[in-house]
């Protein structure tokens, strides 16, 4: 039985969904799940009609934001697997999870599980970041870079933690980079007790 497939998507409706994209990206990050659709839309220049279209709840436009963010995050940690430096590019992708995470609410809202359902193209997603970070993770440590008793469940458990640290921190700018640094100081090599 072949399923039938959806007709290509016109082009000004493609424009209209990235637009709804770009501007509930920069409601959710500036202004966590509270923005409502209206407010949206109107960020975009479109109807709340065209949003409801393309993203029929809230939660569907949050999934398809959160989506496109963590497949960015899934591509630069490949790109990072190569680098001849293993252990700079690994230390490189935590700071740029931790200045990413303490800056946009949306992202920390879905690492935290605020709420929001995770759908099954979330969980993939996930799962695939997962595994690109303990490919930089096995490559730090092969090169010496990062303790060789830390494992994945353990870094992702502490990056929650950051995340959650940072994101309550707010009026203290300086914060994230703080606890960054303390992060990698005791997951570097240095920092393993002897």
């Amino acid at each position: 039985m072949n399923a039938k497939l959806s007709p290509p998507m016109r082009a000004d409706a493609r424009r209209n969904r990235a637009r709804v994209l770009e501007a509930a990206q920069a409601a959710f990050a500036s202004e966590g799940l509270s923005v409502p659709l209206d407010e949206i839309a109107c960020r975009a220049g479109v109807g709340a009609g065209t949003v409801y279209r393309h993203f029929p709840t809230k939660e569907a436009l949050f999934d398809a934001v959160i989506l496109h963010r963590l497949q960015g995050l899934v591509d630069r940690a490949r790109e990072l697997a190569t680098a001849e430096d293993p252990g700079g590019a690994f230390f490189d992708f935590v700071a740029m999870l931790t200045r990413e995470g303490s800056a946009k609410k949306d992202l920390i809202d879905a690492l935290a599980g605020a709420g929001v359902d995770v759908t099954a193209n979330l969980v993939e997603v996930n799962r695939e970041l997962r595994e690109a970070i303990a490919e930089l993770l096995v490559r730090a440590q092969n090169a010496g870079a990062v303790r060789p008793d830390l494992g994945i469940t353990d870094l992702m458990a502490l990056l929650r933690a950051v995340f959650l640290a940072t994101y309550r921190a707010e009026g203290d700018e300086g914060m994230a980079g703080r606890v960054m640094s303390v992060l990698c100081d005791g997951i570097g090599a240095r920092g393993q007790a002897g």
